[in-house]
């Protein structure tokens, strides 16, 4: 599964998987148990989770949601210190700390309970998400194969 397969709706509580898009809108499936499917039509608003950034007060202006997923993952694990019900100044704490850059003008506390709240959706239904790729240093290289079967004569 990808970021790109993953989304959010206005107005739905959680996260939904991309099933496919239909000629007026798209089917979500639920990530949780239930796997519940729901036909979202255009006008609905959908965003897919690698269409979401963080904004920072860095040049780039933004972190990918990916990164920050990620970045979290690797410190944290499956123990944020910290839910989506936790003290707003918690919550801040904790997004500082993860991003230090994060600015603090346009980061509401809701934007970061979505963050924690998705956080554990994926954990739960899509850990592969979380981790880092491992990249190979060196392509394998190919290994003459061997003669699947003789001949008979």
């Amino acid at each position: 599964m990808e970021y790109s397969e993953i989304a959010s709706v206005s107005g739905k509580g959680g996260l939904f998987k991309v099933v496919k898009p239909t000629r007026t809108g798209v089917i979500l499936e639920s990530l949780d148990d239930k796997k519940q499917k729901l036909v979202a039509s255009a006008t609905q608003r959908i965003s897919v989770l690698s269409d979401i950034s963080i904004y920072t007060t860095t040049q780039e202006g933004s972190i990918p949601l990916e990164d920050v997923y990620k970045k979290i993952y690797s410190e944290f694990k499956d123990d944020l210190g910290v839910t989506q019900t936790s003290d707003p100044d918690e919550l801040k704490a904790f997004i500082k700390h993860v991003i230090p850059e994060y600015d603090e003008a346009r980061v509401y506390v809701s934007d970061i309970k979505k963050l924690v709240n998705w956080y554990g959706s994926l954990l739960q239904y899509a850990p592969e998400l979380l981790m880092e790729k491992k990249k190979e240093d060196k392509p394998k290289e190919a290994k003459p194969k061997k003669a699947a079967s003789k001949k008979k004569s």
